[in-house]
């Protein structure tokens, strides 16, 4: 029996990883593209819906997972009916709920991405996935600021709509800093200065480690290099002492003088 069938509980879903990166990026390029309030609002479901995703793709247990489920779309509504009063206070408190929701998710990425014991494809899309769940959850945060407070937030009078904080939020992130936009208040530079110290740690930790550690699958089958046999090794102990004997001389004997031959002849 295949050893994926002893375990137990739903299968690995971090395939979905991929479909999470795509609906991040078609979230960023609709309101990026549009400047009707329909996109503003629609954001709310859409990162709803991202939430939702992440949640699932974490190994928590069922019921948890369908209350937590519960609270993002009950709270989404709350928050889109705010929206929708056109107030400041309900446009603010909509911006900080799809804040919360972003900050959840990103955790979950995270969490899920380095909990696993291989890097694979699926774990790349997931830190790009949390890269821009970050720079999304810090541009609400700028936007909550805006209408919540009464000052304005960027600097010259420019124009403060969700188009513009998404463009400060990433090129803060990316440390780019065009100059173009800048933060007025000493809250929003506050913030801005913690983006980018997250989007450096960001990248010089969790995705340029996770590039180096990538394997692709023909990599990950292939066979490991052959090893060479170790040497033979003396074997250990106290050896038997062996006496030696001297070698055999072999030099002859020197030549008697004549006065002994002569002796040794008449001995005889």
């Amino acid at each position: 029996m295949p050893a994926s069938r002893d375990r137990t509980g739903p299968p690995d879903p971090g395939g979905r990883y991929g479909l999470l990166l795509v609906v991040l990026v078609s979230t960023y390029l609709l309101s990026a593209f549009s400047n009707g309030m329909f996109a503003v609002d629609l954001q709310i479901a859409l990162f709803a819906a991202v939430l939702v995703l992440a949640l699932r793709t974490s190994p928590m247990p069922g019921r948890r997972l369908a209350l937590l489920t519960g609270a993002t779309v009950a709270g989404s509504a709350a928050a889109l009916g705010a929206a929708l009063t056109g107030t400041a206070a309900g446009e603010g408190a909509a911006e900080l709920w799809k804040a919360l929701m972003l900050l959840v998710t990103a955790v979950l990425l995270v969490r899920r991405v380095l909990a696993k014991p291989t890097v694979t494809i699926q774990s790349i899309y997931g830190a790009l996935s949390a890269y821009l769940v970050i720079g999304l959850m810090f541009a609400a945060g700028y936007a909550a600021m805006d209408h919540l407070t009464t000052a304005a937030f960027f600097a010259n009078n420019q124009p403060a709509t969700t188009q513009t904080f998404q463009y400060f939020s990433f090129t803060t992130l990316t440390t780019l800093g065009y100059g173009d936009f800048t933060a007025a208040g000493n809250a929003g530079r506050a913030v801005a200065v913690l983006e980018a110290l997250t989007g450096q740690v960001f990248l010089a930790t969790l995705v340029a480690r996770l590039v180096a550690a990538y394997r692709t699958p023909a990599r990950e089958n292939e066979p490991a290099p052959a090893r060479r046999a170790p040497p033979r090794t003396i074997r250990h102990g106290t050896p038997a002492i062996r006496r030696r004997t001297p070698p055999r001389s072999t030099r002859r004997p020197a030549p008697l003088p004549p006065d002994r031959r002569t002796a040794h002849h008449d001995d005889g």
